[in-house]
C-alpha cells in the first residue's frame, strides 16, 4: 500500500499549534516518512516599519532577521517531538499558499499537511489560503480542523464515478481516495466508510407525466440504485486487491449510497457518522477566474466542519510555478 514519504506541515504562528504538530508527528512516524516543519511570514509583516513603497523588494538584512525569529520559533515548538522524529526546519516569506506549492514543486512533497484557518466571520472552518491550496497544490493536502485529536475515529471517504463504466476515466483518483483514506484508517484504528451520492434524473420528469405509474417510476429509480450500488461495490472489490485481503477484511468498511446531490448528501452523511476527517478528490478546471476546484466540490467543503484530505486527479498542473 502506498504510503507518504515527505510530509510538509505548514505552521501558522497565528494560533496555538501543538495540536497540529503533535498530528503531522503522528503522521510522518506511522508512515516511516520525513518530516518538514516551515513558518511562512506574510512580506507585509516583514516590511512592517519599512519605507519601502508596496512591490519593492524587502532588504536582506530585514528579512533575515524576520526568518531568524521565525526559526527560533519553530525551535521551540519542537523541541519535545526532536528524541522521537528527525524534523526538518524551513521558513519562507511570501504568501501562504504561494510559497508552500512552491516548496511541493521544489522539493517533491507528497503531502501537506495545514491547520484550518477558521475564519471568524465565516461559518465554514476554511479560509482563503486553504481553499487555494485545495485548488492548486499538486500534492493530497490535509487541511485539520482546528485542535483535532492526534487520532482519527471515523473516516468517511467520497469517491465519483459514470455507473455505466465505474472502473472507467475516474479510477486512478478513486484508487487514491480510497487507498488514502485506507492508510488513514489502518493507523489511526478508525472506522471506514466509503460514500457515492447518486441521483435518478429522469425521476422528476417521469413523474411529473400522468401516464407514468408509480410502479414504473419505482422501477426505473431501483435500476439506477443498482448500477450505483454495483459501481461502489467494484470498486470495494478493486480496493481488497489495492491494499490487500487481509487489510481489507480488518477494516470492513461500511458502504453508503446516499440518494441525491453530492453537494447535499455528502455533508450530511459527514455529520450523521460524526467523521472527523472526509477523504475526496477535486476535479480542477480553467476558467474566467483561473484553476479552481469544480462548483460540487467548493459547495461540500463549504459545509463541512470537519478536517479533509484532498486528493487531485492524475496529471493535475498547478498554476503556480517556480520563481
Amino acid at each position: 500500500m502506498k504510503r507518504f514519504k515527505n510530509i510538509l506541515y505548514v505552521n501558522d504562528s497565528a494560533d496555538d499549534q501543538e495540536w497540529g504538530i503533535a498530528r503531522a508527528v503522528s503522521l510522518a512516524e506511522s508512515n516511516q516518512a520525513t518530516l518538514t516543519v516551515a513558518a511562512i511570514v506574510p512580506t507585509q509583516v516583514v516590511a512592517q516599519g519599512t519605507k519601502s513603497p508596496p512591490g519593492k523588494s524587502i532588504p536582506a538584512d530585514l528579512k533575515a532577521a524576520a526568518t531568524a525569529d521565525s526559526y527560533e520559533g519553530l525551535e521551540n515548538l519542537l523541541q519535545s517531538y526532536r528524541q522521537r522524529q528527525e524534523i526538518r526546519l524551513e521558513v519562507l516569506v511570501g504568501s501562504t499558499y504561494l510559497e508552500t506549492i512552491r516548496a511541493v514543486l521544489r522539493d517533491a512533497y507528497d503531502l501537506v499537511i495545514k491547520p484550518a484557518e477558521n475564519p471568524s466571520w465565516l461559518d465554514r472552518i476554511f479560509g482563503n489560503n486553504d481553499m487555494q491550496l485545495l485548488r492548486q497544490c499538486p500534492c493530497p493536502v490535509l487541511i485539520m480542523k482546528p485542535h483535532e485529536e492526534t487520532s482519527y475515529k471515523t473516516i468517511l471517504a467520497a469517491v465519483d464515478f459514470n455507473p455505466l463504466n465505474p472502473l472507467g476515466s475516474y479510477l486512478d483518483l478513486n484508487r487514491q481516495i480510497l487507498e488514502l483514506s485506507s492508510l488513514l484508517a489502518l493507523s489511526s484504528f478508525a472506522k471506514l466508510h466509503f460514500a457515492h451520492a447518486w441521483e435518478a434524473v429522469a425521476e422528476t420528469t417521469l413523474a411529473s407525466r400522468e401516464i407514468t405509474s408509480s410502479k414504473r417510476i419505482n422501477e426505473y429509480v431501483e435500476k439506477i440504485r443498482m448500477r450505483h450500488k454495483t459501481g461502489l461495490n467494484m470498486l470495494a472489490d478493486k480496493l481488497g486487491r489495492w491494499i490487500g485481503v487481509d487489510n481489507y477484511n480488518y477494516l470492513s468498511p461500511r458502504l453508503h449510497l446516499p440518494k441525491g446531490a453530492s453537494k447535499k448528501m455528502i455533508p450530511q452523511l459527514a455529520e450523521q457518522l460524526q467523521a472527523d476527517l472526509v477523504v475526496m478528490g477535486t476535479f480542477a478546471r480553467t476558467g474566467i477566474s483561473g484553476l479552481f476546484i469544480g462548483n460540487t466540490v467548493e459547495d461540500i467543503l463549504d459545509q463541512l466542519s470537519c478536517s479533509v484530505l484532498a486528493v487531485k486527479p492524475p496529471g493535475f498542473r498547478s498554476s503556480v510555478k517556480l520563481e
